[in-house]
């Protein structure tokens, strides 16, 4: 691991302009300096590199960051990759902590484990380029497939004799260990002798994201069908099937440019497809599609097109599997290749340019396909339509974003013929249920808050549907949390204006001047304790997934790294918090609360007044647009004539005009 203190030599002693200047022409205008944008096409400079705040911003794509997260974005490099690039140019010394012996003992036989792999991807190339058997047989039978010389050593394809001791000899003589040749799974153990796992196998590396050979995958070219005709590599300490992706090392670069990124299921759907111009895709290596390998495709782009075959029922059976992707954040979308087809024999059997016709024409978004799917199989089976309904919402539910979630509400009513509030409300139920399940609350602090004092949690039944007034609240809640966050919000006594006083007296604290004059602390509530206070409570969750994403990560932070949390999230590891980060704290102050006032009092002095007034405004939104959907499902429930479900819409608007008109007063109060 790389110290602390090295990681902050580092990003002090690296200048951002002068990093971004290695690889693009910067021209100076103003104080910053611009460039054409490297993350997307365009003739006029919309890039902007701030040497003053150490962050770059595109005004055309909207990426951002710093200097870390440039260049793992333009070099495709992992957070610690590009730490070293950055400590080698700066000639700074990458001092990692100091490993505890079973540590290094670990990180020794990881090691071991990775050279001896490099080790048998030659030892298999070798076979397949130089030896007779591996010219006729595995060469073979990959110009069969229609693979291409380069792109076989590409991929640094192999071929493995069909001897039982062939590699396990080789590697012993060549000085690697017994028991790292088990440990990797290239031999297997039959007391006394070491048989190869691989023998008479073509062989397909699978490497890590920077490259090196954790594992392979293996076809065997016999047709006896006790024989199992893929073989993988068991798991070990550097290789986890659940978090690798097959073909990711040489697609992502073509991921990052393109922005998109093909899923297939299998190793020659990915060479074929490669080979036919679709750099940018990966497999899952026929294993189900893990939440690990999502993040890793999502670390390049937000958007994946999941490519299948023609056979019906694998389809069915790798729809259930998919709603992670949309779990995730993901923007989904499928294509469908026609029957008794697959990526790599549709790739082998029409042109590059028929190939990227077919894809850009028939991929559709996925919450379309699956109802259409199902529709399909249900008919007028009533029965059916049920369960088929159940299961795209649980999909819809699966959404994190508000917006799409609607949209895909809409569009399902349209394809199903059930109405939008049904939906809508069957959604809000299962997202209401997961949500809440185990949900945290913060301790009480009777100091900060009595008890009786402390409000009450306002009640948001039912669906919420997105508004375009939340994300402007959202972002002016996180711009204070980041900014101010670890301020305190109440003070000690000084003078204060009334309606502040009056702020501070509902939380009981005590704001009058202690007797004699001397100069002693009240208690206080910091700005995070009194922003998440209010959020948690009250159970409310932000609609926008990148702001809940944000708001949960400084939720998570210690308190050791309290102080320069601004800093933690512009350097943080993940680029897109780094750059979400980089976005609300390179705007203007937030203008939501105090529109309409002008004042030349400093920010920070505002914010005791400010901040509470923006989670009142925020939830006074929330209860505007919530009033509003039980409006409409009052007025369906009425013409149904289902009375008990008209009461509940009753009651719950009760409750909610209730805790309007509260949080109204609240906000006179604080005017100003």
């Amino acid at each position: 691991m790389i110290e602390r203190n090295t990681i902050n030599a580092i990003l002090n002693a690296a200048d951002i302009k002068e990093v971004i200047g290695d690889f693009l022409t910067l021209k100076k205008r103003g104080a910053n300096y611009w460039a054409c944008c490297p993350f997307h096409g365009e003739k006029t400079p919309s890039f902007s590199v701030s040497p003053a705040k150490g962050i770059y911003k595109c005004f055309g794509c909207g990426k951002a960051g710093n200097v870390v997260s440039f260049v793992m974005a333009h070099e495709s490099m992992t957070y610690v990759e590009a730490l070293k690039y950055l400590a080698r140019k700066y000639h700074i010394e990458v001092r990692e902590r100091e490993l505890t012996p079973e540590e290094q003992a670990v990180n020794n036989n990881r090691e071991s484990m990775m050279v001896l792999s490099s080790f048998a991807q030659d030892y298999f190339s070798e076979q397949l380029w130089e030896t007779p058997n591996g010219q006729a047989i595995g060469l073979s039978y990959f110009r069969e497939r229609g693979f291409s010389d380069p792109v076989i050593r590409k991929f640094q394809l192999g071929y493995s004799p069909d001897l039982r001791t062939a590699l396990s000899e080789a590697a012993l003589k060549a000085g690697y260990k017994k028991e790292f040749l088990i440990a990797t799974g290239l031999s297997v153990e039959r007391a006394p002798t070491l048989l190869d796992r691989f023998a008479g196998r073509v062989m397909f590396p699978i490497h890590s994201l920077s490259g090196r050979v954790i594992a392979f995958g293996a076809r065997t070219l016999k047709q006896d069908r006790n024989v199992a005709k893929y073989l993988n590599s068991p798991e070990s300490e550097i290789y986890s099937k659940t978090a690798v992706l097959y073909g990711l090392f040489q697609a992502k670069n073509a991921i990052v440019r393109s922005q998109r990124c093909y899923l297939v299921e299998g190793y020659t759907d990915v060479i074929s497809l490669y080979q036919a111009g679709i750099e940018n895709v990966v497999a899952s290596s026929g294993t189900s599609l893990t939440v690990e390998q999502i993040r890793l495709i999502k670390r390049f782009t937000p958007n994946v097109t999941v490519l299948y075959d023609g056979d019906a029922a694998g389809v069915k059976a790798s729809l259930r599997g998919i709603d992670m992707l949309l779990e995730e954040g993901m923007n989904v979308k499928v294509a469908l290749f026609p029957d008794n087809e697959d990526p790599d024999s549709f790739a082998r059997k029409h042109s590059s340019s028929e190939l990227d016709d077919f894809l850009k024409n028939n991929e559709q978004d996925f919450i379309s396909f699956k109802t259409k799917q199902l529709r399909d199989d249900a008919k007028n089976d009533p029965l059916k339509r049920a369960e088929l309904i159940k299961d795209v919402v649980r999909s819809i539910g699966a959404i994190p974003d508000a917006i799409t979630r609607t949209v895909y509400v809409k569009e399902c009513s349209r394809l199903t013929d059930v109405g939008e509030d049904v939906l809508m409300r069957e959604v809000a139920k299962l997202r209401h249920e997961k949500l809440y399940e185990g949900s945290r609350r913060p301790p009480a602090t009777g100091d900060q808050a009595p008890p009786e004092t402390v409000p009450q949690p306002v009640p948001l039944p039912g669906f919420i549907e997105p508004n375009r007034y939340f994300a402007s609240s959202e972002e002016e809640i996180i711009y204070y949390l980041l900014k101010y966050g670890m301020d305190p919000l109440f003070t000690r006594t000084g003078d204060v204006a009334p309606a502040t006083q009056r702020l501070y007296e509902r939380y009981g604290l005590n704001l009058a001047r202690p007797a004699g004059g001397e100069d002693e602390e009240t208690p206080t509530v910091s700005v995070a304790e009194y922003i998440m206070s209010e959020l948690l409570n009250d159970e409310l969750e932000f609609t926008n997934l990148h702001y809940r994403q944000l708001f949960e990560e400084y939720a998570r932070l210690t308190e050791n790294e309290n102080q320069e949390r601004i800093k933690y999230f512009i350097h943080h590891p993940d680029p897109h918090l780094s750059a979400l980060a980089i976005d609300i704290m390179d705007k203007l102050p937030p203008l939501t609360v105090e529109r309409y006032i002008v004042s030349t009092e400093p920010e920070s002095l505002q914010a005791p007044r400010v901040i509470p007034k923006a989670i009142l405004v925020y939830k006074s939104r929330i209860i505007e647009v919530t009033a509003k959907s039980l409006a409409d499902q009052l007025q369906a429930a009425q013409t149904t004539n289902d009375e008990q479900h008209v009461q509940e819409l009753l009651e719950r608007l009760s409750q909610l005009n209730e805790v309007r008109t509260r949080i109204a007063k609240a906000l006179n109060r604080l005017t100003f």
